[in-house]
């Protein structure tokens, strides 16, 4: 289970990694470095969209669908 936090709930969810989905955000800085942000997305039962930001190592540990 993958813990997220829900601010409509303003609680702690437990998601299966299942239902997980892993994304990579990119973006260049004004010194035009590439800066590269690792994420979990998923979505609470109630509809809304938690989104959880990771290390590398947590984003490679989680297995792709």
């Amino acid at each position: 289970m993958i813990e997220f936090y829900n601010v409509k709930k303003k609680a702690r969810v437990q998601i299966p990694p299942e239902k997980v989905e892993k994304k990579v955000y990119e973006k260049t800085t004004k010194n035009g470095k590439l800066s590269v942000r690792y994420a979990f997305s998923a979505v609470d039962e109630d509809g809304t969209k938690l989104t959880k930001f990771c290390s590398k190592a947590d984003y490679d540990a989680l297995p792709q669908e």
